[in-house]
């Protein structure tokens, strides 16, 4: 079945690209990235949850230094 989507023109050539890039075609591309988005059976991140995270700061465990500490020169 054939069909047609309005693509702007700045990512229409960067798809193209890519496309040569991985010896394949634009239909191809298209073919993957959807098959991909459909399998993954997610839908994209909520973007105010990930800032919302990145503002809680990382624990990556250990001990907090202290300003003094952490610019200590040995």
């Amino acid at each position: 079945m054939k069909t047609t989507i309005d693509l702007p023109e700045s990512v229409l050539h960067r798809a193209k690209i890519v496309a040569a890039q991985r010896k394949t075609t634009l239909k191809q591309l298209v073919l993957l990235g959807l098959d991909w988005v459909i399998r993954s059976g997610t839908e994209a991140p909520d973007p105010g949850a990930a800032r919302a995270r990145l503002q809680k700061g990382l624990r990556l465990g250990g001990e907090r230094l202290s300003r003094a500490e952490s610019h200590e020169r040995h």
